[in-house]
């Protein structure tokens, strides 16, 4: 099969090890908060919610490995640590702002198509692990 655009053939690989890091949902809101400047930990857990503070930490030192944020200890008693976007950091919450805009703006769109769905389909569940079904999202969204 010809690809669509050969101008625009990419290895798909790397374009899905990079996603598979930045699209969770924790990194999104991670890196969109450190936007504002450094924050600490327990600053960044407040701010999101329903983050444990073990997938937090994970999320942050997956951040880090890959050059998204730096992390500075400073000695004091208990150590302050603080989280930043690196340049890199900076440069990939650029596009991520635009999709959260974009998410904002046709979530109305999205939540209308799966009533529809669910509508004509009455037996179909949501199969993926997280998923929130249709109607408590348009409750959540009242």
């Amino acid at each position: 099969m010809k690809p669509v655009n050969p101008e625009i053939h990419h290895d798909c690989r790397p374009v899905g090890e990079i996603l598979n890091q930045i699209g969770g949902k924790w990194t999104v809101l991670i890196i969109n908060l450190l936007s504002d400047g450094p924050m600490r930990f327990s600053e960044i857990r407040r701010m999101i919610g329903g983050i444990s503070q073990k997938v937090l930490t994970a999320t942050l030192r997956d951040l880090e490995m890959d050059g998204f944020v730096t992390r500075t200890v400073t000695p004091s008693i208990p150590p302050r640590v603080d989280y930043e976007l690196t340049e890199l950091g900076h440069d990939l919450q650029r596009p991520l702002k635009l999709l959260g805009k974009w998410a904002v703006d046709n979530r109305p769109k999205v939540l209308e198509a799966r009533e529809r769905y669910f509508a004509e389909h009455p037996d179909a569940m949501p199969q993926r692990k997280g998923r929130v079904a249709p109607r408590q999202l348009l409750v959540a969204a009242e």
